[in-house]
């Protein structure tokens, strides 16, 4: 256990229901952090029948089981890519705490028409996968690294890439040009903000248990097999290939990312952490 008691960490991207952001923000609160959860929307967790079933709501169950734990928080509903929304959810966040200690940038655009072949591949989905993933990333983390540096202090700013951040696949060149740019983004950022006591890292998972699986695979099955079946045929395959013998859980990725939010992370920086049970081992 890492001992974050009197910290503030803002986690985008964390409505889902088995989301990595949610997975994150409420380890990060069992470490004693207080923790602001932010997502595009209210929903973004409510699709499938057992979420529903289960009662699920959201941003606000995050919120709830943040609170239930005893430590304080506070959901905000932003864009990531929307400056304007970046800098409001900002500015409540030190309305409420006065400060930011964690960053975690885990926002990301939903796997849909993009994975598709590069000559197939439409502007528009190019675009709106860059604007969510690299611009979202940048203009968080511009924002909160400003306060850091103006507070002093320190501070931890982790990113999420992925180990198609480090090696290309087939179809997935759209979501690979974005996690290498966030990639890029950490190293430059790292250096930066080293001056100024602010660590910069990158979490690097493989195939993790989340809503993007089923995202991904509503928007890729084949004719004639059924999106459950393209999911357990992608998490099968997988794991078959990965040296651990599965694939990755949210707690998987929220373990990391409680180290790299600890101060057993202080002489850690620039760096791109793969997450994958052996698949990435760079």
């Amino acid at each position: 256990m890492y001992d974050l008691g009197g910290k503030i960490a803002v986690v985008t991207g964390a409505a889902g229901r088995r989301g990595i952001g949610r997975a994150i923000a409420t380890r990060l609160a069992a470490e004693g952090a207080n923790v602001v959860v932010s997502d595009v929307s209210p929903s973004i967790g409510t699709i499938r029948p057992d979420d529903r079933a289960v009662g699920w709501g959201g941003l606000e169950s995050v919120v709830a089981e943040i609170e239930d734990m005893g430590r304080e928080t506070l959901g905000l509903f932003a864009d990531v890519s929307d400056s304007a929304q970046v800098n409001e959810m900002v500015r409540q966040t030190l309305a409420r705490f006065g400060r930011i200690d964690i960053l975690v940038n885990n926002a990301a655009f939903r796997p849909g028409r993009s994975r598709v072949p590069i000559v197939d591949l439409e502007e528009e989905a190019f675009d709106e996968v860059m604007r969510v993933n690299v611009r979202g990333t940048f203009l968080v983390s511009r924002e909160v690294a400003r306060h850091m540096i103006a507070r002093g202090g320190g501070g931890k700013i982790i990113n999420m890439s992925s180990v198609m951040g480090k090696r290309g696949v087939a179809r997935y060149a759209t979501y690979s040009t974005s996690k290498f740019a966030v990639i890029g983004f950490t190293q430059s950022m790292a250096q930066e903000m080293a001056q100024h006591g602010v660590t910069v890292n990158a979490i690097c998972p493989g195939l993790v248990d989340t809503e993007r699986v089923d995202f991904a695979a509503t928007s890729q099955a084949p004719d004639g097999v059924t999106s459950d079946e393209y999911r357990a045929m992608l998490v099968e395959d997988r794991a078959s290939r990965t040296p651990m013998g599965r694939i990755a859980q949210t707690d998987d990725i929220a373990r990391m990312a409680a180290f790299l939010a600890s101060s057993e992370s202080d002489y850690v920086t620039g760096l791109s952490i793969s997450v994958s049970g052996g698949l990435e081992m760079n």
